[in-house]
């Protein structure tokens, strides 16, 4: 679709209309934004700007209504000049900053430092909070120790990447003292420590395959032990969803239906998830509104993203989920600041 350019005087109409829709709802009339639109011109000039726009398909006017809606690309045009200005520096960054710095403290774990993104996002923007769970492409062992459970199983405490705490538990094929479960870590812990787990079990696997007759019982046990301790899930990706319930408040009836959807693709969690990888490769914030996104259940609302990074590489995505109606010019600023302050959490782990 081809950019639109307008003139001062259309801008700034189109933005005092978007911006008072997103207030209150309702659709917006000439009366309203003459008195309102900062523009020292008529009701009459208002309404002959209004319709060239309506023409130009950025408002639309509703049947029950003398006053005009944005359109999606009504909806574009207004974010795009958002972004454009200075406007997005807004003066309470600073106050939101130091309060998500407290939330997001770099003294808890990954997973405990993604559900409270998803927290903080949905309790600052009263909307969705979402968070794709990190990505690594490779993890590094620290440590390992093993510690013996009843009903032959044994739990796996891994210390990966910088001072990453992963338990497992595993289920072997006979009970294993401490010290050999001791010895097994020591080997491990001497042989593979700053190795990648998945190198680290390819290495053994081969070595069990290659020498298995000629290994004494306690190497034996030692791969036993170490191949299904260091093996890693692939598990597909996945994210952590917040304050769903916020996009119910203050919804009409006939807009129950969309919402039900919405909460459908949630929990389909496939279409969302292609959405966060579109994001992923995003420099900075990504915005889709309505049927930008490509999907149905997305037609009424919006998906404002930003990736966070863990040593200047993207490891996940995190986002807001509203209606197309939402407050852009907090959201943008607290998607953006949220998943700064993530990456600086993490990359200190």
């Amino acid at each position: 679709m081809a950019k639109l350019e307008l003139n001062e005087r259309k801008q700034r109409l189109l933005m005092a209309l978007v911006e008072r829709h997103i207030r209150h709802g309702q659709p917006v009339g000439s009366k309203t934004l003459a008195t309102g639109s900062g523009l020292a011109v008529s009701p009459a000039t208002i309404r002959n700007l209004m319709a060239e726009l309506e023409d130009m398909g950025l408002l639309a006017s509703p049947h029950t209504s003398a006053g005009r809606v944005p359109t999606e690309r009504g909806y574009r045009l207004y974010v795009d000049t958002l972004l454009a200005s200075s406007t997005m520096e807004r003066p309470d960054n600073a106050r939101l900053r130091d309060e998500l710095r407290q939330m997001l403290a770099p003294d808890q774990s990954p997973e405990a430092l993604v559900s409270q993104a998803s927290r903080s996002l949905a309790e600052l923007t009263r909307m969705a909070g979402l968070v794709a769970v990190p990505r690594r492409d490779v993890t590094t062992l620290r440590q390992v120790e093993f510690l013996p459970l009843s009903g032959q199983r044994v739990l796996v405490v891994l210390v990966v990447n910088r001072s990453e705490v992963q338990n497992r538990i595993i289920q072997t094929s006979r009970d294993y003292n401490e010290v050999e479960l001791r010895q097994a870590a020591n080997y491990i812990n001497k042989t593979y420590a700053g190795c990648d787990l998945d190198n680290i079990c390819e290495g053994l696997l081969s070595t069990m395959d290659a020498d298995r007759a000629q290994m004494d019982v306690l190497m034996q046990a030692t791969m036993d032990i170490a191949g299904k301790a260091l093996r890693q899930d692939r598990k597909d990706s996945d994210y952590v969803v917040s304050g769903e319930s916020n996009l119910l408040e203050g919804g009409q009836m006939d807009s129950i239906e969309k919402v039900r959807d919405l909460f459908d693709a949630f929990n389909r969690k496939r279409d969302i998830l292609h959405l966060l990888e579109r994001s992923m490769k995003a420099d900075g914030v990504q915005i889709f509104i309505g049927r930008e996104s490509g999907y149905q259940p997305f037609e009424e609302y919006s998906l404002v993203s930003a990736p966070y990074k863990v040593d200047n590489g993207p490891v996940g995505v995190l986002a807001v989920v509203g209606p197309t109606r939402m407050d852009y010019e907090k959201v943008i600023p607290t998607v953006d600041i949220t998943a700064r302050i993530l990456s600086a959490a993490l990359t200190q782990l």
